[in-house]
């Protein structure tokens, strides 16, 4: 499932004469299409939709036919966070509530998701070709900050070793994010980066966080991309290139339910079918429906072709 003709849009831009480059990212369509199947308090749409704002933006610099996975692992009034961007751009995302539980609409980070301090923070890299016996590369760390930029800023300065700097906002109608990102000197720098001197370089990702760390979460829900960039970045020199569009895609299948209920083991699977009849799965991401009885649940268990499923597993039903 995918939306189309949205204007969601991912801007990149560099600084010239700087290894210092940036991102703006504005979704509204593809958010809509997030939530439509979800009723998420406030707290949870606020976390949630930065999650999303801030996949897009690094999954904007992939170098990988592939996808990223952001997961958090809660131990509060929220179980889990996840946020699925592939290297297209194409999105979905979900939440998980502990049963009955109420949420503050001023709930924080640490409220919602880490109350006993045992969260986790979880980025999976997905290659969508992998060689034969490749496994996703997953980096787990513990749930780092109070907001969910300091979460994704701690994890990247742990984990890729780079300044990373970023401002998220998320409401009803609109996530969006800004990424700035100071880039090694003597790792690849893009060729269209011109020679500088390390001095420069500093001062100038100093003035561009600088810069951006006078936007504030009003200003930055309120306002178009092309007016953000030139109302904090209006005297330095960058370069922008060609808009990328997130867009909602939910890549679930019949198969890859299959899978995940071969993941559970015969028994347990059997176990619920004489409890149930048939096993009702829908999707979290985009609530697709698919049916399983007792012929076809058997068909999962021929033959051993044991598939990874990233995703969490939908809740089963009569």
């Amino acid at each position: 499932m995918t939306t189309e003709n949205n204007n969601d849009t991912l801007q990149k831009f560099i600084f010239d004469n700087a290894a210092v480059r940036g991102e703006f990212v504005e979704i509204s369509a593809t958010w809509g299409e997030i939530q439509q199947r979800h009723s998420y308090p406030p707290a949870v749409k606020k976390v949630l939709g930065e999650m999303v704002a801030a996949a897009a933006l690094l999954s904007a610099n992939l170098k990988f036919n592939g996808a990223i996975v952001m997961q958090i692992h809660g131990d509060g009034p929220v179980r889990l966070l996840v946020v699925e961007c592939d290297s297209d751009l194409r999105m979905r995302a979900t939440a998980k509530l502990a049963e009955g539980v109420s949420v503050a609409d001023d709930a924080s980070l640490t409220d919602l998701l880490n109350a006993g301090g045992k969260a986790r923070f979880v980025i999976t890299l997905d290659p969508a070709d992998k060689m034969p016996g490749q496994q996703p590369y997953q980096g787990i760390v513990p749930l780092d900050g109070d907001d969910m930029a300091t979460v994704i800023e701690n994890y990247m300065l742990r984990s890729e070793q780079l300044d990373t700097r970023l401002w998220l906002a998320a409401d009803d109608s609109v996530a969006r994010g800004l990424l700035l990102q100071k880039l090694p000197r003597h790792s690849g720098k893009d060729d269209q980066i011109k020679q500088s001197s390390e001095a420069d370089e500093l001062e100038t990702w100093n003035r561009a966080v600088m810069l951006a760390s006078t936007l504030k979460q009003e200003e930055l829900l309120s306002t178009d991309i092309q007016t953000l960039m030139n109302r904090l970045f209006w005297e330095e020199t960058i370069r922008v290139f060609e808009p990328a569009h997130p867009q909602f895609h939910c890549s679930c299948t019949r198969e890859k339910v299959g899978n995940m209920l071969k993941m559970l083991g015969r028994d347990e699977v059997d176990g619920a079918l004489d409890e149930l009849g048939q096993l009702a799965i829908d999707c979290d991401f985009c609530g697709k429906h698919y049916s399983f009885d007792k012929v076809d649940c058997a068909q999962l268990f021929v033959g051993d072709t044991p598939v990874e499923v990233l995703l969490p597993a939908s809740d089963v039903k009569h």
